[in-house]
């Protein structure tokens, strides 16, 4: 797992703390499924919209930076298969840019969420779960964490989405993107509905 290019974990008493990966984005899965409940029900909602689309392009920010290059490093077959993930996040980005613009297109987001989450639990998790030790689980768990918390909030579908690019050019955009939120006055967190 080394190949995954992690810094060294700073010692605390001889135990990793944080949440895997996995439970991290298990529950970034499960408040975007509520989101994309609330936004398939409620197609004239804008703020809820506004929402899903922002909680779901900093956290697909977040897996292309770290839980596709563990994937790649980790995982016999690793590069076909985050290749395939990347390609069908693209695709999300764009359905995503479509949505935000055309309320008639949340459906067909809402459906691609539910898709992108159940190839994640399906697949992706429980590779990484038999072949990740849990300590590099965690680390990768904390990683995403705080990649999240700097990536974009609107989708950007022609961005690199590797590394090293998209973490150059993620958090920058992240910045971009926040100053155009609090401009605009733009809800992107779901305690803000």
């Amino acid at each position: 797992m080394s190949d995954v290019n992690l810094p060294p974990l700073p010692p605390v008493g001889g135990t990793t703390s944080g949440r895997s990966v996995v439970d991290v984005l298990d529950g970034q899965h499960r408040q975007l499924l509520r989101l994309a409940d609330r936004a398939g029900a409620e197609p004239d909602a804008a703020k809820v919209r506004s929402v899903l689309v922002a909680t779901l392009s900093r956290h697909l920010s977040a897996e292309e930076q770290y839980l596709y290059p563990a994937v790649r490093a980790a995982v016999p077959d690793g590069d076909r298969i985050a290749d395939r993930e990347l390609a069908e996040d693209r695709e999300l980005l764009c359905v995503m840019r479509a949505a935000e613009a055309d309320p008639a297109r949340v459906p067909e987001m809402v459906a691609a969420v539910r898709r992108h989450v159940d190839a994640d639990a399906r697949e992706l998790f429980p590779l990484l779960e038999q072949m990740v030790p849990a300590e590099d689980m965690i680390r990768l768990g904390n990683r995403v964490e705080m990649a999240q918390e700097a990536a974009p909030t609107r989708p950007h579908p022609r961005t690199p989405a590797t590394p090293p690019w998209n973490k150059v050019v993620d958090p920058l955009l992240g910045v971009i993107d926040k100053v155009r939120d609090v401009v605009s006055a733009r809800a992107t967190y779901v305690r803000d509905l």
